[in-house]
This record gives structure tokens, C-alpha cells and sequence, in this order.
């Protein structure tokens, strides 16, 4: 390792155990993503602990979040404010730092404490999804202002509050990072064994809505227009897509409708998620869809209407993106780190970033697993260990004269 970095990265180190007991304090805090209550309680929490960080910090509110109810009507809901800390627009290299405060656990969901599987291996909501990272990202941070080449860098960190619902709210702030800076660093965590996520699926939610006709069941039966047999026919019309087109993956994965046996129901929603690994495969989708629907409204009584879209675009890695790819591989073997990546369907705000043409690593957080589940770890060493890796990225963008390769399309 260059001796120059080193007191640097060693001070990270003693860093370890006040990462700890952050990383649990903001997991305690529910912060699903329709909690804004409990979202902006961790983002008044982070703001305190970026004080250190000396940036000028703003608190932004987002749109609502805007979604279909049972009764197939368009309601909205409010959204948490999402926090950005800036520093040195004036730097020479501009770098944008993401991590989102919501995780997929309501308040009502009964997966609210944390328990020590081992003396290395935490559970509990969030702590690899992301409150974990979000330690790591600030850590690695002040490691670099502490540093002599601070100066050659400035920053934007955007603490989001609603990634785990597709970042409707937010998508904005990341567009409009995306004018200002060269590069991006996201705490995602990592897969379980350490490997960095590459390319990435883009992703789409949609909700539909069939509306038929009520009628009694068995004196008017034939009056009726029954809302679910045709959300049935729709969904396995969708469904028989899969396998048509290589990389596309349909998922109806709600529906709901009907009531009592007796009546002809004449509502049924449903919503579906769609995965695709190139931008052209979007509109393939949107014309079968358009398609299947065009016979469900063909049919007498029978309503069908269509919300919701791709939020999305893949995430095609560049040689730029290449490149930086390997400065983490190079910083993780200077630190006996073997950094390896690899793509994966999943998605998140990388994605809105690459979309916008910034190249960025979007897993730099805690290593963890089995995310979105009751049984979400992060392993703890990692927090020290991963800070240091950003760190190292940092202090090496900052010491290098040909950055001319970020450009690279």
C-alpha cells in the first residue's frame, strides 16, 4: 500500500465501533418508506452525524407518492424529505454520494429489533439495506477531509427516502446531480460473498384496474361482467410472455377483487413487475401489453385501465464504468481485499445515475444478505472494512493527474 494513504486509512479503524452503535441506532428507527415520520427521524439522525463533514446541508421535500387503491382510484401519500450535503462545488472532481434512509419493513411489520446471531453476523431491519452503508459512506468521507488531498474533491451526498418504492420522489434530485458531477458512490450492500454488482436490470411496477358489471349471481348472472375472469385472462396473457424475449421477466405479483360470492364482481386490481436488460426491450413490452389490453376492452362491459411504467433503464456498464470498476478492484487487493463484480436483476438509484450517463459503483456498503426479509444480517467487520475501500478510492481519485478516462462512454 502507498505509505502515504495510511494514516488515513488506519484511522477508519478506530472508527469501528462508533459505526456500530450508529448503524443500530438509525435500524431502530422504523423508516419504511410510507413512514415519512420515521424517515425524517433518520435524516435528522444523519444530519447530526455529518456535522464533522463541515457541507451545507438542505432538507428537500419530495412529490407524494402516488398509487392505485383497492378501489382502483389514484391516491396519494406523503413521502419523507430527502437531506443533501454539499461541499467544494469549486473542486476539480465532483463525486455524488447516495444511500437511502427507507427500508421495506411498515411500521406495522413485526421485524423491528435487532439480535446478534454471532459475535460477527447483526439482524435487524435495515442494517445491510442500508443504514450500514450509510456509516461507510460518511466514514470514508471524513477519512478523505481529514486527509491532505481534500481539496481536489467535492461532493454531494443525497440521502433519499423512498429508493425502496422506486425512488419516485427523489428521481428528480439524482437527475439533477447528475448535470453537476463526474462519478458516483452508492452504499448498497454488497452480495454476501463480497462481489460488487454490475450491470443491472431495469425495472417497472404497474398496476391495472378492470371494472366489469355487479349483478346477483344467480337470478341475473348473465347481466353481469365478471371483473375477475377477465384480470385472470389478462394476467396469464402476460404471463405467457415470459421466455418470449431474452432477459425480460414478468411478475404478476398482486391481485384483488371480488367480494361476496353472490355478486358478480365488477372490480379486480392488480400490479406486476417487469425486469429488462437492454432499453429497447421497453417497448416490446408496452406493445404486447397494449396488445393484451386492446382484447380485454374489446369485450362487452369490460374495462381495462393501465398504470404506472418503467422507472428504471438498465444499467449497461461503460468503459468508464469499467474503469472505475477496476480502481475498487486495485484499492481491494492494496487492502487484501479480492473485489470481484458481477450483474444481477435487481436495481436501484445506479441505475437512475447511469441512465443519466455518470459512471458509478452502487454496492460500496456493508457486506449482509437475505435483504428484504426477516432475516437480514450485515456482517459488522465489514463496516471498517468497506469505509476503508472507499476511502482508498477516494484518496486515489484525488491523487490522480488523468482522469480523462471518467469521460468514457
Amino acid at each position: 500500500m502507498n505509505a502515504d494513504f495510511a494514516p488515513w486509512l488506519d484511522w477508519i479503524d478506530s472508527q469501528q465501533d462508533t459505526m456500530l452503535a450508529r448503524t443500530i441506532a438509525l435500524a431502530e428507527i422504523n423508516s419504511g418508506s410510507l413512514n415519512y415520520a420515521g424517515v425524517n427521524a433518520v435524516g435528522k439522525q444523519l444530519i447530526e452525524y455529518a456535522a464533522k463533514l463541515e457541507g451545507h446541508v438542505e432538507v428537500l421535500p419530495v412529490a407524494p407518492y402516488e398509487f392505485v387503491n383497492a378501489s382502483g382510484d389514484v391516491e396519494q401519500t406523503p413521502l419523507g424529505d430527502a437531506v443533501r450535503i454539499t461541499k467544494r462545488p469549486e473542486a476539480p472532481l465532483q463525486i455524488f454520494f447516495c444511500g437511502h434512509m427507507d427500508t421495506v419493513f411498515p411500521i406495522d411489520h413485526p421485524f423491528q429489533t435487532m439480535t446478534w446471531l454471532d459475535d460477527n453476523t447483526l439482524n435487524g431491519p435495515g442494517v445491510a439495506d442500508l443504514k450500514g452503508g450509510l456509516m461507510i459512506m460518511m466514514t470514508a468521507l471524513e477519512a478523505l477531509e481529514r486527509s491532505p488531498w481534500a481539496d481536489q474533491i467535492g461532493w454531494e451526498i443525497l440521502f433519499n427516502p423512498d429508493e425502496e418504492i422506486g425512488s419516485p420522489g427523489s428521481a428528480q434530485l439524482i437527475a439533477d446531480a447528475a448535470t453537476r458531477v463526474d462519478l458516483g458512490m452508492i452504499y448498497e450492500p454488497c452480495m454476501p460473498d463480497g462481489t460488487l454488482a454490475g450491470a443491472r436490470k431495469g425495472s417497472g411496477n404497474f398496476s391495472l384496474v378492470v371494472r366489469g358489471k355487479a349483478a346477483h349471481a344467480g337470478r341475473e348472472h348473465h347481466l353481469g361482467r365478471n371483473a375477475i375472469r377477465a384480470m385472470a385472462d389478462f394476467i396469464a396473457a402476460l404471463d405467457d410472455l415470459n421466455g418470449q424475449r431474452e432477459g425480460v421477466t414478468i411478475n404478476p405479483g398482486f391481485i384483488e377483487g371480488g367480494g361476496a360470492v353472490n355478486i358478480v364482481p365488477d372490480l379486480c386490481l392488480s400490479r406486476f413487475n417487469i425486469r429488462l436488460e437492454s432499453p429497447e426491450d421497453e417497448q416490446w413490452c408496452l406493445d404486447n401489453i397494449a396488445s393484451i389490453l386492446n382484447k380485454i376492452n374489446g369485450r362487452d362491459g369490460i374495462s381495462a385501465e393501465l398504470h404506472g411504467g418503467f422507472g428504471r433503464k438498465p444499467k449497461v456498464l461503460t468503459p468508464a464504468n469499467q474503469k472505475l470498476f477496476e480502481l475498487a478492484k486495485s484499492c481491494g487487493a492494496e487492502l487484501g481485499m479480492t473485489i470481484e463484480w458481477k450483474p444481477t436483476g435487481g436495481c436501484c438509484d445506479g441505475n437512475n445515475l447511469a441512465a443519466a450517463g455518470i459512471p458509478n459503483i452502487d454496492t460500496l456498503g456493508v457486506q449482509g444478505g437475505k435483504i428484504h426479509s426477516s432475516d437480514e444480517y450485515m456482517l459488522v467487520d465489514s463496516l471498517s472494512q468497506r469505509a476503508r475501500l472507499s476511502a482508498l478510492m477516494l484518496m486515489r481519485l484525488a491523487t490522480d493527474t488523468d482522469l480523462s478516462w471518467l469521460k468514457e462512454r
